[in-house]
This record gives structure tokens, C-alpha cells and sequence, in this order.
């Protein structure tokens, strides 16, 4: 793979997106269960080890959600009916829970502070933000679960939810029109690119 393919893939939205998605998920999980055994042990540097994972872990869901929003109508323009409103309802509950990854890293952020500056408030913050990112995984396989059937039609054992739980449709419309010209846009980048004219 040379650095010209390298450097491709990594200005596409959509492959950062799908590159990076892991982490508030299964990234995160590693620092819960980290912070769990971390407050079982009684360690100290066990527990600011667990809550930068933590941390980092759950402000990854910024880049995550910023791609997966620059990469949405190519994404559309490339999915069938079904996958579309999935891809719409995976959008929606995007939109409605990142919040909830933010409340976790500020809180991590806080707790590693106490480490310092309150240590009685810090065993007790550390098991309230192990509980909130436990509730905050639960969070991140729904919009997952959601995204999963975007391209996936192998996992589609039920239709999209209904109209109620998605954009109108003048919104998904206005989507779709953008898509085709997200999509225009990424063919002549990449034929410019092909062609060695695209810097």
C-alpha cells in the first residue's frame, strides 16, 4: 500500500469514521472494566490509569460523530431504501445521546483531579463515573446497533424504526440531494487524485 492510497483513505470521512467508531465503545469498555478492577484493588495509579482510558476514550466520540456526519450523504448515496433509513435513524440517535459521551469525559476529567486536590471525593467520583460510562456503553451499542444496518444487509432481522423515529421526510429529501452532490464531489477528488492532479 503506498502513501498516496494511505493518504486517500485517510481523507475520507466515512473510513475515519468506521476506523475510529470502535473506540467509545469497546475502548471505553476496556476502561470501565479497568476502573472497576482499579477501585476493587484500592490503586491509586490503577484508578487515574482507568479514567484517562476513560476519558479518552469517550471524547473519541467527537471525531467519530464529526465524521460520520461529513461522510452521511455518500454514505446515503450508496445505500438502498432499507439502508437509508437506517442510516437515518442511525444519524438521529447520534444526534439526541453524544451528550452523554461529553458528561462522561468531563466527569473522568474531574475525578482524576480529585486524585489531587480531594482525595476523600475521589473513590466515590470514580464509582459514579464507572457507573455513568457503564450506562454510557448501553448508549454507544445503540447508536451502533443502528449504524450496523446501514451496509450490513445480513443483519437486518427487522425493518427500520417508523417515521415517528426519524427525520421528516422534506429533511431526508434535502439529505438525499445533498448526498448526490457529496457523492459528485468525492468522484472528481478522487479522479483529480487518480490522475496526479489533486494535491
Amino acid at each position: 500500500m503506498n502513501s498516496n492510497i494511505i493518504w486517500q483513505h485517510l481523507s475520507d470521512p466515512e473510513y475515519l469514521h468506521v476506523l475510529l467508531n470502535p473506540l467509545p465503545v469497546y475502548g471505553l469498555l476496556m476502561g470501565v472494566l479497568g476502573l472497576i478492577i482499579a477501585l476493587i484493588s484500592r490503586s491509586r495509579a490503577a484508578r487515574l490509569a482507568a479514567l484517562a482510558i476513560v476519558f479518552v476514550t469517550a471524547i473519541s466520540a467527537w471525531p467519530v460523530y464529526h465524521y460520520g456526519q461529513a461522510g452521511y450523504d455518500r454514505v446515503l448515496s450508496m445505500s438502498d431504501d432499507e439502508g437509508g433509513k437506517w442510516l437515518e435513524e442511525h444519524m438521529r440517535r447520534a444526534e439526541k445521546l453524544i451528550p452523554i459521551f461529553y458528561v462522561v469525559a468531563a466527569l473522568a476529567a474531574v475525578t482524576a483531579a480529585a486524585e489531587w486536590k480531594v482525595r476523600r471525593a475521589a473513590v466515590p467520583l470514580a464509582i459514579v463515573t464507572a457507573f455513568l460510562a457503564s450506562v454510557n456503553l448501553g448508549v454507544g451499542g445503540y447508536i451502533g446497533y443502528a449504524g450496523g444496518h446501514v451496509r450490513h444487509r445480513e443483519f437486518r432481522f427487522e425493518s427500520a424504526p417508523g417515521p415517528e423515529g426519524r427525520a421528516s421526510s422534506s429533511r431526508r429529501k434535502g439529505r438525499r440531494r445533498r448526498s448526490r452532490r457529496g457523492a459528485r464531489r468525492t468522484r472528481r477528488r478522487r479522479t483529480g487524485q487518480a490522475d496526479g492532479s489533486w494535491r
